[in-house]
């Protein structure tokens, strides 16, 4: 029996189909992203602004201890998380990701909660990345017409994201390698200043860490200054430190899904050491704490140029270096345009995935070519709060911006807990043996119950600054999503009357065997990303790689 054949044993939807080994077209979606590509989408949307500007704000709060030991636990918690999400997605790569399958396998109303607030989260973060981009580019002239260039880039997303997926996923490629460079480039600076080679010819090594302190007080003196300046920290990290979610939106359009996507996930571990707890260890090297622009930015004051609010920059004045600031900024701009482009194309297919369940207006699930184009046209219109920055300060649009997103990606994350602790029950009552499926993760159930603990923790006491003293807008920039996602729940169990499934009426199948039958059309294992690198610079494929079914 063919492929095909066997597929229509499995009565699958109508709109499903297997195109020569390379492309299958599931509920309006092409599986058309390789294995280089996934892994870039992966770092073009976890690494950002917060990593190269944002940071200095927990630097200037807790100082360089504090911000390294707060990004180190930080990445430990989402280390537990990923390891949840990564079993749950290699096992089940649906359009969707984990919104689906916490409305599969919880209950409807979370899933329509988390599909809403994943949607809010990534839309939000549109306008955020565009007025970064405001930001930096105020470091060359003061006089770049905002407007302009927030038009600029709506519509260089609106084009990068009504093409054919494959399009997106090379740009995407080309622009998160820029962005991986300057990291690489950062880390090099770090190193050989600290070592004496800088213009001033100063070894300074560790001195930040001693002179004037390796811990900073924050609202308060002593020891309980130090510890608010750790949760500032820490907070700085719950804002930067991201990545899974993003694996798992894109596992539907994955070629190979589950190689390529237990790849993803298995170098998230390795992204999180290298990008984030080593960055946060250069930052607060660089740089000291008390630095004037360090602390007058934190006061919410603007830098003299904007692209110099990045600490790596405003330690490059500080030696006098020249020219290095220039191309830093540059590829800043890349790499928040990058992280940009990837949020958009993620709220464009969280919203898609809340309309194929019927969480959204059905209109909403169409696609043309395979991109859901009318949740497109309904996730471009957020970047026009850009446009926000021609009446306020480009810096108080960030904060606010900052405080909304960062809770919206905690309850995200507290979902995917409660979601893997239900996976996870599911496989006991229904005699499953999880050793059998293509990834299993190991300490469970208890990294989801530690990473669900610690995300509750940092939602409620994320916002404690505005009980002291009380403070009405603080508390509403910290405390809205908190407050409008249980609202949505609620509201839609009341309205729906849906139910909390028991571990024993989980459908642990569910798109399985449509999957299955499509990796068996598979003509071979997908090459590596170190591979598929290389052969993009041949001029021919070999042949072995253009066979099809």
């Amino acid at each position: 029996m063919g492929a095909k054949d066997e597929m229509e044993d499995l009565k699958l939807p109508a709109e499903a189909n297997v195109e020569h080994g390379q492309t299958i077209n599931v509920q309006g979606l092409h599986r058309r992203l390789n294995n280089r590509q996934v892994q870039l989408i992966a770092i073009g949307g976890s690494i950002g602004t917060a990593l190269f500007v944002s940071i200095g704000n927990g630097l200037g709060s807790g100082g360089a201890a504090s911000l390294f030991i707060a990004y180190s636990l930080y990445c430990v918690f989402l280390a537990c998380i990923n390891n949840s999400l990564a079993e749950m997605t290699v096992l089940h790569p649906v359009s969707g990701g984990f919104i689906r399958l916490a409305g599969k396998w919880v209950d409807d109303s979370v899933g329509f909660m988390v599909g809403w607030n994943f949607f809010f989260y990534e839309a939000l973060m549109i306008p955020f990345e565009i007025t970064a981009i405001n930001l930096i580019l105020g470091y060359w002239r003061d006089d770049i017409p905002v407007a302009a260039v927030c038009a600029v880039v709506i519509v260089l997303y609106a084009l990068l994201n009504v093409l054919v997926v494959t399009a997106y996923g090379e740009a995407e490629f080309w622009l998160s390698s820029g962005k991986v460079i300057l990291i690489f480039m950062l880390f090099f600076f770090t190193f050989i200043t600290m070592v004496g080679g800088n213009p001033q010819h100063d070894a300074y090594g560790f001195r930040h860490w001693q002179k004037p302190s390796a811990f900073a007080e924050f609202r308060n003196s002593g020891d309980l200054g130090r510890f608010q300046g750790f949760l500032a920290a820490l907070w700085s990290a719950a804002f930067c430190v991201v990545g899974p979610e993003y694996i798992s939106m894109t596992a539907a359009e994955a070629m190979h899904p589950r190689i390529i996507i237990k790849t993803a996930y298995k170098t998230v571990y390795w992204r999180f050491i290298v990008f984030f707890v080593l960055g946060a260890l250069c930052v607060g090297t660089v740089v000291a704490w008390d630095d004037p622009t360090i602390q007058a930015i934190l006061a919410g004051e603007s830098s003299k140029k904007g692209g110099g609010s990045s600490p790596y920059v405003i330690a490059m004045h500080n030696m006098g270096i020249k020219v290095l600031p220039d191309i830093v900024n540059a590829l800043l701009i890349t790499s928040v345009f990058s992280a940009g482009n990837t949020v958009t194309y993620c709220a464009t297919r969280s919203l898609y995935g809340l309309a194929l369940e019927g969480r959204a207006p059905k209109i909403l699930a169409k696609t043309r070519r395979g991109v859901p184009i009318y949740a497109f046209l309904v996730v471009i219109c957020f970047p026009f709060l850009s446009f926000l920055q021609l009446s306020n300060n480009s810096s108080q649009v960030l904060t606010w911006l900052v405080s909304l997103v960062t809770a919206g990606a905690l309850i995200d994350y507290l979902v995917i807990c409660i979601t893997f602790i239900q996976f996870y029950r599911a496989c006991k009552a229904q005699g499953i043996d999880r050793r059998n499926f293509p990834y299993f993760g190991y300490f469970q159930p208890y990294c989801a119950y530690f990473g669900a603990v610690a995300m509750v923790l940092v939602l409620l006491f994320y916002g404690y600054t505005a009980f002291d003293p009380w403070n009405v807008e603080t508390f509403f920039q910290n405390y809205t999503m908190q407050l409008v996602a249980p609202c949505l729940y609620i509201g839609w169990k009341l309205g729906h009357r849906t139910k909390t499934l028991k571990p024993n009426e989980v459908d642990l199948v569910w798109e399985r065997p449509l999957i299955d039958a499509y990796e068996a059309t598979l003509p071979e294992d997908p090459p590596g990303f170190w591979r598929e690198l290389l052969q993009m610079v041949q001029f021919k494929k070999k042949p072995e790689m253009e066979a099809t079914v």
